[in-house]
């Protein structure tokens, strides 16, 4: 019988191995590298593990299934002006990583948290990057990435799963079980002092929500800069003042709800069974539903009913 497929490419590679010398057949071995093109699928675990190119629309996610990094990939975020990816690592001495996205160098690698990072944002104007730790860590860290300093830093203590910065970069939210707070930078220290500032951070008033988790934040943009909206996991979508308060909330038409995303006209919400609904960022008012997605197995090509 005549050996097929990845039986044969092997019996060739282990006879090459035998007959090569170690120099030539480094050689030959530099020859065979493998480039990883595109990948089918997605496995991120959590919202804060996929981001979104604002320039190019590119999505990045980490993929445990490929053993590209040398620690496990938790979290990233693209800069704003697209050039720059920041990622987040767990396991041992767990480091935030940024990279080039079209050389794919690493450029910065910044240590500080001790279990890993839950979630990772750049500043609107792309001077810092705050890092937020597992609930073990406790800390939530801001960075000057391109002079590699910790510039600010303060304790956390409950589970962060998402954070968001504002417009203007004075400040950024973080949102997790039990927890909305805010952030804020003195650009004066920042800016001058060498040493770690002590990062001033202010809870916002909950009210009746207190005890629900904030499975993700988005602060406003432009017209609606002044307000950041939160969603929890039982689909409640909240707007808080730029004073830390509640001004107002709803509440979807489904079971659960994970992510969301907000632009000057819309908030778009992500909710179980694939669903997205979309609001109006003035009123909270429900638009409309996004169509469900196609099943597994769905022959796209061959749909022609509009549901």
């Amino acid at each position: 019988m005549t050996e097929k497929g990845p039986a044969k490419t092997g019996t060739r590679f282990i006879n090459l191995l035998r007959s090569t010398p170690p120099k030539i057949f480094l050689k030959t071995f530099l020859l065979w590298q493998v480039v990883l093109e595109k990948v089918l699928g997605i496995t991120a675990v959590g919202n804060s593990a996929l981001t979104c190119n604002p320039r190019t629309g590119l999505l990045a996610y980490p993929n445990p299934g490929f053993c590209v990094f040398r620690k496990a990939v938790t979290t990233l975020a693209f800069s704003p002006d697209g050039k720059y990816v920041a990622t987040g690592e767990c396991g041992h001495k767990p480091a935030v990583r940024v990279w080039n996205v079209s050389e794919r160098l690493q450029v910065s690698e910044l240590q500080e948290h001790k279990f890993g990072v839950a979630c990772v944002a750049f500043s609107p104007n792309g001077k810092y990057i705050v890092s937020v730790g597992y609930e073990q860590d406790m800390m939530v860290n801001v960075w000057n990435w391109k002079k590699k300093q910790l510039v600010a830093a303060n304790k956390v203590s409950s589970k962060v799963t998402a954070v968001s910065f504002s417009d203007d970069s004075s400040y950024f939210v973080t949102a997790g079980n039990r927890h909305v707070k805010f952030w804020y930078l003195d650009h004066n220290k920042t800016s001058k002092d060498q040493s770690t500032a002590p990062l001033e951070g202010r809870p916002a008033r909950l009210k009746n929500l207190m005890n629900n988790f904030f499975s993700d934040v988005a602060c406003g943009r432009d017209q609606h800069s002044s307000s950041t909206f939160c969603i929890t996991s039982s689909a409640r979508l909240c707007k808080f003042s730029k004073d830390r308060l509640l001004d107002k909330w709803v509440k979807l038409q489904t079971s659960q709800a994970t992510c969301l995303s907000v632009t000057e006209d819309f908030i778009f919400c992500g909710c179980s069974d694939g669903t997205v609904q979309v609001f109006n960022p003035v009123n909270l008012n429900f638009l409309y539903p996004f169509p469900h997605p196609h099943s597994l197995r769905t022959d796209i090509a061959q749909m022609t009913d509009p549901r």
